[in-house]
């Protein structure tokens, strides 16, 4: 079963997104998951298997470019997670079409996501579900503290 999610869910969320996201802390992803529970611009599913959450989803309107896409806002799937042992019996598919039903009652007429380069089984995943990739890109960054130019 999928539900939306409510205020009393963002611990729960975010104990999820900590198995996707583990270089965060779980008091940062919980208040991040509150603000998109609570948002106009965001939304969380979560999927229940006899009342046990074993996935999440997090997706969101966006309002800038988003690569690829001709219109805005855009419905963005922002994270995916089903828990291992419940791979495979299409959680995952599930969860994001509930984010495209979602996007589409916010009035988009597209829906992105993205996922690193190195990420072989997230890419396999969004082609499977109908995602078309439009692009990739390497990211730079360089550090300006301490340095002179």
């Amino acid at each position: 079963m999928i539900k939306q999610a409510g205020i009393d869910d963002s611990r729960i969320v975010a104990e999820l997104a900590m198995l996707l996201w583990p270089d965060n802390e779980i008091d940062d992803l919980e208040e991040e998951m509150t603000n998109y529970i609570v948002s106009d611009s965001g939304a969380v599913f979560v999927y229940l298997t006899e009342n046990i959450p074993v996935g999440f989803a997090q997706c969101s309107l966006r309002n800038d470019y988003v690569e690829g896409t001709e219109s805005s806002p855009v419905g963005y799937l922002e994270g995916v997670f089903v828990k291992d042992e419940y791979c495979k019996k299409g959680i995952g598919k599930e969860l994001v079409i509930q984010c495209e039903e979602w996007a589409k009652g916010k009035g988009c007429s597209e829906f992105a996501s993205d996922c690193e380069l190195s990420n072989a089984e997230s890419l396999e995943f969004h082609l499977r579900l109908g995602f078309e990739e439009v692009n990739r890109i390497i990211c730079f960054r360089k550090d300006l503290r301490g340095k002179s130019s």
